[in-house]
């Protein structure tokens, strides 16, 4: 065991009982199998690409809103600030959070649900099954196999990672034995998620003029850190640090509430083993109640002033519109397709097969490579 995890609670999730991998590895004496995870991640061809694909607002619409790429990394310093204070495997859940949206297309949940209409009889599209194809299957950077020969924990993370607007496919568990609850690293993950994109949403849609203080001041959680910000800076601070003060406290509450409801829960349920935290009816990592409805009110604020505005449902149906057609383009022709994908068609001649390798194509595209490429398709003056 490496002493980074000597040091870990009971219920943490140890790389030394892991699961292992697909295909056996020599283990390494200066990282433990997570790091060696999160590495693999890191490096990958997927997550450089994370850089330019939707958050909410597309790469051309400003440089300093949040793409994949950054959502992913405050994802992952939130899990690891959580496993930190509850003694819990920080590599592991950093590498799930760093893998959670491998598989997501261009344009954001747009694209996503572009491509799930399109593929509905073949077997439909759903990003985490995409983030988990990817690592098993597509990314090539080993001779003896396929994908990054990742540990079951990270793999059970990615399949089973859950929030209101993400939903682990059940059908993709079942090799990950979906009657058990995965790890506390990846249930953090989920809480993590959640939290990150509620926060910088916050944040994006202020800077972007789609919301207002006076509205956001409805919401409770927004309205008690506002008010702290205020008083702690007074009339020296300019409008920008107010704003990044209220959601540094935002964060900071619902990190801390997490931790607090997490550590209730663990004794409640007499939890002293991760076989213990597997088998608990229910997940033990979570906000409080009065919490989880402050959460849930700032959500709904979100939903209905920023995800639905205007703006955003003309970029929606742009995606819509350009990831449908670029798909139906290549089905209708396949020679359009460039050499790695088409190579890869020629393996099987089923149909299904042929949707399949086009729907990892384009969801392999950054925004702006898919704008691209949609004009080599169809703009008459734009080079092929």
């Amino acid at each position: 065991m490496h002493r980074y995890e000597q040091s870990l609670a009971p219920f943490s999730c140890r790389s030394s009982d892991s699961r292992g991998r697909r295909y056996d590895e020599p283990a390494s004496l200066s990282r433990n199998d997570f790091q060696r995870d999160r590495d693999r991640i890191i490096h990958s061809s997927a997550f450089r690409r994370l850089e330019y694909k939707t958050q909410v607002f597309v790469n051309h619409e400003g440089d300093h809103y949040r793409t994949r790429l950054t959502h992913s990394i405050e994802v992952a310093q939130i899990a690891r600030s959580i496993c930190r204070a509850l003694a819990l495997h920080e590599d592991l859940a950093e590498s799930v959070a760093l893998a959670h949206d491998l598989g997501h297309t261009p344009f954001g949940h747009s694209g996503q649900d572009a491509l799930n209409e399109v593929m509905a009889p073949y077997g439909g599209f759903e990003h985490n099954r995409q983030s988990l194809r990817i690592v098993t299957k597509l990314e090539r950077r080993y001779a003896a196999f396929s994908g990054l020969n990742l540990c079951y924990e990270t793999l059970e993370g990615m399949i089973k990672h859950s929030t209101d607007y993400d939903r682990a496919p059940t059908g993709s568990a079942r090799h990950y034995r979906p009657e058990e609850q995965p790890p506390l690293e990846a249930q953090i993950g989920n809480l993590a998620d959640e939290i990150a994109y509620n926060n910088h949403d916050v944040d994006d849609g202020l800077r972007a003029g789609m919301l207002t203080i006076e509205g956001l001041r409805t919401t409770e959680l927004f309205r008690h850190s506002h008010d702290a910000a205020l008083a702690t800076c007074g009339d020296q601070c300019s409008p920008r640090v107010i704003i990044h003060e209220t959601i540094r406290r935002m964060i900071h509450r619902l990190i801390s509430n997490v931790i607090e409801e997490t550590q209730q829960r663990l004794q409640q349920f007499q939890v002293t083993s991760l076989d213990g935290v597997r088998q608990s009816p229910t997940a033990l990592v979570g906000f409080s109640e009065s919490v989880q409805q402050w959460n849930k009110e700032i959500k709904a604020y979100l939903y209905q002033n920023m995800y639905n505005h205007y703006r955003v449902a003309r970029m929606s149906a742009k995606a819509t519109r350009m990831i449908q057609e670029i798909f139906h383009a290549y089905m209708k022709r396949p020679l359009m397709l460039p050499p790695s994908p088409a190579a890869r068609l020629t393996t099987d001649p089923n149909p299904s097969h042929q949707a399949r390798v086009i729907a990892d194509y384009i969801a392999g595209m950054t925004d702006r490579y898919a704008q691209d490429e949609y004009d080599r398709l169809f703009a008459s003056h734009c080079r092929t």
